[in-house]
């Protein structure tokens, strides 16, 4: 493997020596990963230096800071949860469903990705996010803040304000869905640099979403949405979650995203 510190400034021969060592490293998509770098670095120098940290094994958007998420740049931060493509496909879901919606809250925020897009896609919208997480709160703040958007640390509904009640439009909740005993099979990336309250869902991967669709239809204004993520095995159990609680529950399925989201309507 090359030294990444050896790469020449400025010459054209440096975007190859970066493509060799991130193919080297075992990035499958080197050609990629060395255009975004070197289209977000500002030095030669800098570049490298990302480089050296992605070789490293840090993944690749906290490595340049940002992920792209349905069009916007998301700022990230170490230790916060970086958000998927396939969560793409929840935003989608939520746009269709309430193309009106005026209040969204994001729980377990994260990065606020799904809030941005959100109040992206529905404008002029009363946005809250809310995380446990004290750096997913600090990150999300700065993504949500050019929308309006507010940002509450605590657990759950207990983040949100008692006036927000009976009035939720859209509530986004991507919970942690991966069981205890599955995490140690996760990437190393998320493993090793993502918390594990945003990845561990109990035993069987559904103890938080058990508790969002206990609380959902008591935050939910009339004809509200709850949608969570999970995956295609655990659909059954999460649509029974639902459905328990007195929420008209169906699943929608992206085949090319592996996305599947348990969307939840109120009375």
């Amino acid at each position: 493997m090359p030294s990444v510190s050896s790469f020449p400034p400025a010459m054209p021969s440096s975007r190859d020596a970066m493509v060799l060592a991130l193919r080297t490293a075992g990035c499958v998509f080197a050609e990629d990963e060395a255009e975004l770098i070197l289209a977000t670095a500002r030095t030669p120098a800098e570049a490298a230096a990302m480089v050296e940290r992605r070789v490293g094994g840090l993944p690749l958007e906290l490595v340049v800071g940002w992920a792209r998420f349905r069009g916007l740049r998301v700022a990230v931060a170490p230790g916060v949860f970086v958000p998927r493509r396939r969560t793409e496909f929840l935003v989608e879901q939520a746009l269709a469903r309430s193309p009106g919606a005026t209040v969204v809250v994001d729980l377990c925020c994260g990065s606020g990705a799904v809030g941005a897009a959100l109040a992206a896609g529905l404008r002029g919208v009363e946005l809250h996010a809310a995380d446990i997480d004290p750096a997913a709160v600090r990150c999300a703040r700065g993504n949500v803040a050019p929308v309006g958007g507010h940002v509450h640390e605590g657990d759950l509904f207990e983040a949100l304000p008692g006036e927000l009640r009976g009035r939720i439009d859209i509530l986004a909740a991507n919970v942690p869905y991966v069981p205890s005993g599955e995490i140690g099979l996760l990437p190393l990336e998320a493993r090793d640099h993502e918390p594990l309250v945003a990845l561990d869902g109990g035993a069987d991967g559904l103890d938080v979403l058990r508790r969002v669709a206990a609380e959902a239809p008591g935050w939910l204004a009339p004809g509200g949405c709850v949608l969570v993520e999970t995956s295609r095995r655990q659909a059954p159990a999460a649509l029974a979650a639902f459905e328990r609680n007195g929420l008209t529950a169906h699943l929608a399925v992206s085949e090319e995203l592996y996305a599947h989201v348990v969307i939840g309507v109120g009375q």
